[in-house]
Formats: C-alpha cells, structure tokens, sequence
C-alpha cells in the first residue's frame, strides 16, 4: 500500500508541464529585472582561464538559502541546450538546476567566476535562481553567447 501511495504521489512529478510559473517560487522576479554578462559578448575569442562577471538589474544577490524577497543567485550553463530545453528542461524550471560541470551554481553569492575551459567553442548561459536553486523565469535567463576560447 505504501508503493501505491507513492506512486500515485509521484504522477504530478512525471506529468510537469514546460510552461515555467512563478507559484513555485517564495516569491517572484522583480518587475522588469534581468541577468546580464558584463564584459563578455556573444562572439568574444578569449583565453582560459575564462573571467565571467555576472550582472543583475532590478533585483539583489543572496547566498542560497537566505530567504530575502527581490534576491537570488547566479547560475551558469556550459555548453549545454538552452534554459528549459533538453533532456531535463521542464524539470529545471519547476525543481531546480542540477550541479555539475555543465550547471555551476554561485550559491555564496559570487558575481563573477574564473572558468578553466578548453580550447574551442564554447556556449555560455546565465540563470538567475530563488535560495532553492529555481530559476525565477524566463526574463532572468541570458541568451545564450558563443566564445572561443584560443
């Protein structure tokens, strides 16, 4: 009994709709609020290690977990498909971003990061998410930029 339980609890989880909403979030964006590379433009050839300065307009940076309204962190996408697309896509938008090395969280409340990238192309999309790692929608995800990395 307690399997079906489960199971019955866990049909809402396997049915997530794609459409990002904000009644899962403490609180929603700042009214026109957005992330924004600082520095680094779609097209840049750098060098490794990679600087990314990570701007925000409208709204505060927090350490995860600090339970402030009008605050959050950066997040930064490495080569990987767009914010919301891809294998786990509508999951991201309504549970979180995982952490690894496509998904780096600044969870201490860091604006800018040093990255180690290879030489090549590389993409770069930044996400700006609630003390619980959930990004706050789509106005405060960057286009993804492309740089090359010499």
């Amino acid at each position: 009994m307690k399997h079906l339980l489960f199971a019955a609890a866990m049909i809402p989880l396997a049915t997530a709709s794609s459409v990002w909403a904000d009644d899962h979030l403490a609180w929603p964006a700042t009214e026109g609020a957005y992330v924004y590379f600082i520095d680094l433009k779609d097209g840049a050839t750098v060098t490794s290690p990679v600087l990314v300065r990570m701007g925000v307009s409208g709204m505060g940076v927090a350490p995860a977990g600090t339970e402030r309204e009008g605050t959050g962190h950066h997040h930064l996408l490495i080569n990987r498909a767009t914010m919301g697309e891809g294998e786990d896509g509508a999951e991201e938008w309504l549970y979180g971003l995982p952490a690894d090395e496509n998904h780096k969280h600044y969870g201490g409340g860091q604006t800018e990061a040093s990255l180690d990238l290879p030489t090549g192309t590389h993409t770069l999309q930044m996400v700006f998410g609630d003390m619980n790692h959930v990004p706050f929608g789509p106005q405060m995800v960057s286009d993804v930029i492309t740089i090359t990395v010499e």
